[in-house]
């Protein structure tokens, strides 16, 4: 893939010619609505947010219109009169309460159609690290189909960056997305030609008092605006009346009338699912993985967190021996508890944050979800790893652990073993709620209770709570980290008759248990893969129309 990232910037260099992307199309689509309703529910809360009343709301009432191949239907309307809830049904985007009916070349909405089309939210979701050109040519090598070449694909990138006038920005980062307001309900006012309209409501006795910007007239009637001496909010009915007296079944007669262009190349049989192969979509989800997150996974900032506090552990138990077996325990406890929190709540954040992107792609069938899975958590393995070895490394040796290689490689495998296990965990909280703060508390008091359960604070469980240990993968990491440093047979100074007693009989290490440890690499690794199942299984309702 760094032949493609070269390919980029190679296209970013030059001028290329301006292509007739518009001139030429693969197929002919007709579009009708008739009859388009759309509803939304409601409750009112009452007293300590009891639901005490449920309500219905019409947004869309009864819209009919046409588009034909070759035209561009314009929607004028103010803030609130439902443009946006309409694009969206037409779309395909828009599920639950939505009756009438939606046809393309008489056919109801289907992949072959999501695959056809091309759809902008008004509420865009754009990656603000990447430029525009970034932006484009990824969207090119996702969505375009294998018939066009890599370099083809990323020419009609170009094409596109040059029809709209972004040449000169192109190599300038997003940013940000714009947000714009929310919509309302509306009625449709006029629908038929553009040269027609200003005769239409003279006839109808709206006429501008004085020469006037056309779109601006049609503005200010839509707001109930008009310079006719009429009674204050009765504009807005008049014009809904004549659009139902004048307009309304004329054109549901014409859009009964039309003839449906032929289906080659759109039907489901010979449209691919998908644009490009699972391969190429995770390659390409990888590459822009990394290249929108390295600001944010490489900060200085979560470094220096990580090395402050890896040599201030490294100070606090220096050069601790197996005489000091309790303080031992600490570190190692420490470990498991530092790099449990730490990992979870970078994790967690994940699918919150990129969930109104995910929406946004997956809606549109650019990719597949076990593509853009693979390649999140591919993506950040660098930052998850690096980050748990570098403090392992300082700590270990200035707190003086077994010094043989054998039982530092262990500690380290161990150590990452369970920073996967939390990242897994982080992952599944964040795509079961998808809401950044609900999650980190979720997340802070599942943690904080396998903590507990780990076997350092408490000892002596009652019975009827001593499940909980089994689901803590705090506790088998602290178990498994035990098991990196003593055996049984290990011997330490202690008060005894002797002056030295087994590692193995020391109480708290004896509770744990030195024994079992493959059983507890063996649960680690079903919470490995289990997290991440139910991650994945979460984030499959995202993007997906309610029925």
């Amino acid at each position: 893939m760094e032949e493609e990232m070269a390919d980029i910037e190679a296209q970013n260099e030059k001028q290329p010619e301006v292509a007739a992307i518009f001139k030429k199309a693969n197929s002919a689509i007709a579009l009708k609505f008739e009859d388009v309703v759309y509803k939304i529910k409601f409750t009112k809360s009452g007293f300590c947010g009891k639901t005490t009343k449920t309500e219905e709301k019409i947004i869309l009432k009864g819209v009919t219109g046409k588009v034909l191949p070759g035209e561009m239907l314009a929607m004028l309307g103010p803030s609130g009169s439902s443009k946006t809830t309409l694009l969206t049904a037409l779309g395909g985007k828009l599920g639950g309460l939505l009756d009438g009916n939606i046809t393309y070349n008489g056919k109801s909405f289907s992949n072959s159609m999501k695959r056809n089309m091309g759809f902008v939210t008004q509420d865009d979701v754009l990656y603000p690290h990447l430029t525009v050109a970034e932006t484009l040519v990824f969207t090119a090598l996702l969505r375009l189909e294998n018939t066009f070449t890599k370099e083809e694909k990323i020419m009609h990138a170009e094409s596109v960056i040059t029809q709209l006038g972004l040449t000169k920005c192109k190599n300038s980062i997003i940013g940000g997305p714009f947000l714009r307001g929310l919509s309302g309900e509306g009625n449709p006012l006029y629908f038929g030609e553009r040269s027609q309209v200003m005769d239409y409501f003279s006839s109808i006795g709206y006429a501008p008092a004085v020469p006037m910007n056309p779109a601006d007239f049609l503005l200010d009637l839509a707001n109930g605006v008009s310079s006719n001496s009429e009674v204050p909010g009765t504009v807005k009915q008049n014009l809904v009346s004549a659009y139902k007296s004048n307009l309304a079944n004329k054109l549901k007669s014409e859009v009964h009338e039309i003839d449906d262009p032929s289906q080659d190349g759109l039907n489901d049989k010979q449209v691919s699912r998908w644009a490009t192969t699972w391969w190429q979509e995770f390659s390409v989800l990888l590459i822009r993985g990394v290249k929108e997150r390295k600001h944010d996974s490489f900060s200085g900032l979560k470094i220096g967190q990580v090395l402050v506090v890896a040599f201030l552990s490294g100070l606090l138990w220096w050069q601790s021996d197996v005489s000091h077996l309790q303080d031992q325990m600490g570190l190692l406890f420490f470990y498991s508890g530092f790099w449990g929190i730490f990992p979870l709540f970078q994790a967690i954040f994940t699918f919150p944050q990129e969930r109104r992107m995910l929406e946004k792609e997956r809606s549109s069938g650019m990719y597949r979800l076990s593509s853009y899975f693979m390649s999140r958590i591919v993506s950040d393995l660098p930052m998850e790893l690096v980050l748990p070895t570098i403090f392992l490394t300082i700590t270990y040796w200035m707190a003086g652990l077994k010094g043989s290689p054998g039982n530092f490689f262990l500690s380290l495998f161990v150590l990452l073993y369970s920073v996967l296990v939390a990242g897994g965990l982080g992952l599944a909280i964040g795509a079961l709620v998808l809401n950044q703060r609900s999650a980190t508390i979720t997340g802070s008091v599942i943690m904080l209770s396998f903590l507990l359960a780990g076997g350092y604070y408490v000892t002596h469980v009652p019975a009827f709570i001593s499940w909980v240990k089994y689901i803590s993968f705090s506790q088998y990491t602290y178990k498994l980290l035990l098991g990196s440093q003593y055996k049984p047979g290990d011997t330490y100074t202690c008060d005894g008759a002797r002056g030295v007693c087994l590692v193995g009989d020391y109480p708290a290490i004896k509770k744990v248990g030195l024994d079992d440890q493959v059983l507890g690499a063996v649960a680690l690794g079903i919470m490995l893969v289990g997290y991440r199942l139910i991650a994945y299984l979460a984030l499959m309702r995202i993007g997906v129309a309610k029925r």
